[in-house]
């Protein structure tokens, strides 16, 4: 059974960054390396899933299905908590 493979990659970090990196993984008993890259693996994911929703969004927008304007959904927040507070807008074709 062999080690797994892995990228090596240099990151350059601020001394302010690398000087609570250095404690945070003393804390945790960590190597700097090991948070680091759980730190990236975490961005990557929730960066990964960010684009691939705005993507699925621009898909949906560039067919043509009924869909909700930006300004409709920006009046109704805006009259959210007031005395006139509008109802939730309805999709329409674009």
């Amino acid at each position: 059974m062999g080690m797994p493979k892995v990228a090596a990659m240099t990151v350059h970090l601020s001394p302010e960054l690398d000087e609570k990196l250095t404690a945070l993984a003393r804390e945790r008993k960590r190597t700097k390396s090991d948070l680091a890259s759980e730190a990236i693996a975490a961005f990557v994911d929730v960066d990964a899933w960010q684009v691939a929703h705005i993507n699925e969004s621009l898909d949906e927008a560039k067919s043509g299905a009924p869909g909700v304007l930006h300004e409709d959904v920006v009046r109704w927040v805006e009259s959210w908590d007031t005395e006139d507070e509008l109802p939730r807008p309805r999709p329409r074709k674009s």
